[in-house]
């Protein structure tokens, strides 16, 4: 049988064959959509607004957060709850006060043993205003060498474990500047795999992190981190970061990839809480922080 194939054919032949490759890449846009998966809160420090906390709350609620966070220890548990229930705005969890200055790394034992106690008191109050989780900065590198700190930390925050467990407070590590598990003084191709083993060495579900979207861009591909973490991200904090000025930025300014973090937090199939932890303010600049959330996410608001 002779067949011939006109140019008409070939161009509806190559139209049907474009058409069909392109559709696994539209299907992963849409895949992509983390609407209903990201939940915004913030910390209660950004809340410039005068007045009580039931107000802070309040214009936290009318901005368009779905949440908020408290520093724990030192929290009012009756004023928060009452707060939380007059602007039917959860808190859904907490920073841990004072993790930066009582370290659980420092060489001190007794330091230590405080550090230890403030974990513990943050995690009993956290559970007391209906939170689910509690923000640790795990120590700093200046107190001496990787594994001291490796060691120290693991041993005194593991004391903390049970007690996680029993009020079922997830303990969230945060990456942060704080000369650990990253080189301060190194490139932008670093790799999350010590973030990743860290949080491993305490073989408990009750450990997990609460990723900051914008510390680390300077030192390696935020996406590329979410997908190697991804069950261990419990949380997310986020700003904005630029490798050009080498420093912190609004969210959605700067040059963090947000499309591919936000692809990246799809593929790990990541829902649950985001806090901004940037520069904060009146109504204004709170509905602000609220439209930057939802633009980088593709969120509707």
């Amino acid at each position: 049988m002779h067949c011939t194939t006109t140019r008409r054919d070939f161009i509806r032949a190559a139209a049907a064959t474009a058409a069909v490759t392109a559709l696994p890449n539209q299907l992963l846009a849409a895949k992509a959509d983390l609407n209903g998966r990201i939940f915004k809160t913030l910390k209660i420090g950004m809340i410039r607004v005068k007045g009580s906390l039931t107000d802070k709350f309040k214009a936290a609620k009318a901005a368009g957060f779905e949440g908020v966070e408290l520093n724990a220890p030192g929290i009012n548990v009756k004023d928060a709850i009452a707060a939380s229930k007059a602007a039917q705005l959860p808190i859904d969890g907490t920073v841990n006060a004072g993790h930066w200055q009582v370290r659980h790394t420092d060489a001190d034992k007794a330091v230590r043993a405080n550090a230890l106690k403030s974990l513990k008191d943050g995690l009993i109050q956290t559970r007391e205003i209906g939170g689910h989780t509690l923000l640790l900065v795990v120590g700093h590198g200046k107190d001496g060498d990787e594994k001291d700190i490796w060691d120290r930390s693991i041993e005194n925050i593991s004391k903390a474990v049970p007690l996680a467990a029993e009020l079922g407070v997830t303990i969230a590590i945060e990456n942060v500047w704080n000369h650990f598990c990253y080189d301060h003084s190194g490139d932008s191709d670093q790799s999350v795999e010590k973030f990743v083993k860290y949080v491993d060495a305490f073989g408990s579900p009750w450990v997990g992190m609460q990723f900051d979207l914008g510390n680390h861009w300077k030192y390696g591909a935020t996406g590329d981190w979410v997908r190697k973490l991804g069950k261990r991200i419990v949380k997310l904090d986020i700003k904005g970061f630029s490798r050009e000025e080498s420093k912190f930025k609004k969210i959605g300014e700067g040059d963090v990839d947000w499309k591919d973090v936000s692809k990246a937090l799809y593929e790990i199939n990541f829902h649950g809480w985001c806090a901004a932890e940037v520069g904060g303010g009146g109504p204004e600049r709170l509905e602000e922080v609220v439209a930057n959330m939802n633009k980088v996410f593709g969120l509707k608001g």
